[in-house]
């Protein structure tokens, strides 16, 4: 029960116990005064009665007396006028039957009023000739005290109900602030930080507010430490300071883990360019204008690469750069790189204190799973074939196999993804996504989609994903990825959650964002629930559209989710406002915790706290040993999926 009823209906008992005792005091002090006046009237009433009879008793007139007795009693104050001898032998006597009108019976019975009596001797001269008794009739009593009562009573509750609502109003005034104290306490369990400018006037009102506006204050800073230790961790750890890009150590760990994790038909591409001339610059215009000069370059790399959904950029050392990119194709690589010659040419032109021969490129395209040394051995190789050529030169080459494979270009792809998205042969796999302290029980299963490019052989969306993006299918992709997902929500009502991946970039076509809800809002009592899990990297470049599709989705009993987090850069903050239902860390951190190096650790301890002081769950991706398990249970990650729990099924 709220504070302001239990104030109201303590104010409201106070009343009733005061309006019953000034009642029980009216009611006892008007019966005590109709009392009294009953008894005066018998008594007068039998004194000069008496004395009016004297005359007619000493004449024997009794008809005269019976005449007069009735007369008086007719008017109905009188319950009994008997006159009797002084032998005691009735002469006459009238007698009315006690009916009382317009009061109701519980009121009588409540109320006893005894009729008083009165008795006077009658003369006959100067001798005795009777005594007379009259007995007042308690009708017109109870009736004035019944009317009394009533009106008492009206006025009582008249009165109350003015306090009622008087007070009501008031007691919501004062307690305004306590109202903007709860809203702030529920604020807080959303992660909200508000903080209330006006003070109430009341002082323990006022102590109230000024305390949880300090509580508030803490929180918010708390939140705000633990977001920006987890930053500082990432970027100490893995991005280089100068340009904003990944360093050696990003590189390594995001190439590695994505050669690991391909399965099935490959291609992509390293690229190398290194600023040959560096010293150079600095000699001429100071350090800064070499800090310049790799900011410029780090600035041409991310123009030339954001179209490109997986790719790994990095500052390797002084002026080496790097840039990997899977699924590209070679004509996309050799792009890449004459576009970035040129452009680096452009910077030696603009600037004279540059070197015309400012930079190379060289590059490696694989068709096959390589080793990242065998990458970075060919890139260099092709870099010193780059030099060769002269100032500003590229030089991309194949990586060399021992397969006879066929290269399947941007135009086969996109001829395949077309025909495969027209027939709908999308196949949906499942892995289960397990709770960390009670690893036999399952959260949720992700749904995984697959393709079949010929029998037997299955592309994962790794793969057919980025081309999808690049050759601008993604959103019809999608569309029948949930179109199979949708189709089979009645036999996967027992899973109750499910997660499937959707590109932010598909949410910019409204058309799309609407037939979701659409279906959505057909499902049974909102199973299964659907987490819509989208990449980090892809979230926080559509970060609008997510939030605005987030709201919708939760509304309607469903929720989002981030994969592969960690590969952004960027601020924790937007958490707070996107809510995602988990963050799923990016295998290449779990892959680390095996090195024991440390910052992954650290990484993955402070987005633990970030997270879970927001009510966001963490999930750890890329688990295949006891001992990454072990350290994740340490860093109090909420769940696991990986290998070790289970590989991908088609359902």
């Amino acid at each position: 029960m709220t504070l302001f009823r239990q104030l109201l209906i303590f104010t409201l008992i106070l009343f009733v116990m005061l309006f019953a005792g000034i009642w029980i005091e009216k009611l006892q002090s008007t019966r005590s005064f109709l009392t009294t006046q009953l008894e005066s009237h018998a008594q007068d009433t039998a004194t000069s009665l008496g004395l009016s009879l004297s005359p007619f008793m000493a004449k024997n007139d009794i008809a005269t007396v019976d005449t007069m007795i009735n007369a008086l009693f007719d008017r109905g104050y009188y319950n009994v006028i008997r006159l009797r001898d002084m032998q005691g032998k009735i002469i006459t006597e009238r007698v009315l039957n006690i009916e009382i009108a317009g009061v109701p019976d519980w009121f009588v019975n409540l109320v006893s009023i005894k009729s008083p009596s009165a008795e006077s001797l009658v003369m006959a001269g100067w001798n005795q000739a009777g005594k007379l008794y009259v007995e007042s009739h308690p009708g017109y009593a109870y009736l004035s005290m019944w009317e009394t009562m009533l009106q008492t009573s009206i006025s009582f509750i008249l009165a109350g109900s003015t306090v009622l609502i008087l007070g009501g109003l008031g007691l919501r005034l004062l307690l305004k602030p306590l109202k903007r104290v709860e809203l702030q306490a529920e604020a807080i369990c959303r992660k909200e930080y508000q903080i209330q400018d006006t003070l109430p006037k009341t002082r323990e009102l006022r102590q109230v507010v000024d305390s949880m506006n300090r509580m508030t204050t803490q929180v918010r800073d708390m939140f705000s430490r633990q977001a920006k230790t987890a930053e500082r961790l990432r970027r100490k750890a893995y991005s280089d300071q100068l340009t904003g890009l990944g360093n050696r150590r990003h590189m390594t760990v995001q190439v590695e883990t994505r050669l690991e994790a391909v399965k099935g038909a490959v291609h992509g591409a390293l690229l190398m360019l290194q600023v040959d001339n560096l010293q150079k610059v600095n000699e001429l215009g100071g350090f800064a204008a070499g800090d310049a000069l790799l900011k410029k370059i780090a600035d041409i790399l991310k123009q030339e690469t954001n179209r490109f959904g997986d790719v790994t950029l990095a500052r390797l050392t002084g002026g080496d750069f790097a840039i990997f990119i899977s699924d590209i194709s070679s004509a996309e690589a050799y792009n890449i790189a004459e576009n970035l010659s040129q452009k680096v040419t452009r910077l030696a032109v603009e600037n004279i204190s540059h070197s015309d021969n400012l930079a190379h490129i060289g590059g490696v395209i694989y068709k096959h799973v390589p080793t990242l040394p065998k990458l970075l051995s060919e890139a260099d190789n092709a870099l010193q074939a780059a030099r060769q050529k002269g100032p500003n030169k590229w030089t991309v080459n194949i990586l060399p196999s021992g397969e006879d494979s066929i290269v399947k270009g941007k135009t086969w792809w996109k001829d395949t993804l077309e025909r495969v998205l027209e027939k709908g042969d999308i196949i949906i796999f499942s892995q289960p996504v397990m709770n960390s302290e009670d690893r036999t029980l399952v959260l949720h299963q992700e749904l995984l989609s697959r393709i079949a490019l010929e029998p037997g052989e299955i592309v994962n969306a790794d793969i057919f994903v980025p081309l999808a993006e690049r050759l601008q299918l993604i959103a019809k992709l999608d569309k029948v990825v949930l179109d199979k997902v949708f189709e089979q929500k009645q036999t996967m009502t027992n899973l109750k959650t499910v997660a499937v991946n959707v590109s932010p970039s598909s949410l910019k076509d409204p058309v799309f964002v609407e037939w979701i809800l659409t279906e959505l809002r057909k499902f049974p009592q909102n199973l299964p629930h659907i987490i819509f899990e989208f990449p980090e990297f892809g979230a926080v470049q559509y970060l609008n559209e997510v939030k605005a599709f987030s709201g919708k989705v939760q509304s309607l009993g469903h929720a989002i989710g981030l994969d592969h987090f960690g590969q952004s850069f960027a601020n924790f903050g937007y958490l707070k406002s996107l809510r995602p239902e988990y963050v799923k860390i990016d295998r290449a951190f779990t892959r680390e915790l095996e090195h024991d190096q440390g910052d992954s650790e650290f990484f993955i301890g402070a987005l633990c706290g970030v997270a879970h002081s927001l009510g966001i769950r963490v999930i750890a991706e890329g688990v295949e040993r006891d001992e990454q398990i072990d350290m994740l249970l340490e860093l109090n990650v909420d769940a696991l999926q990986g290998y070790i729990f289970g590989l991908p099924k088609q359902i």
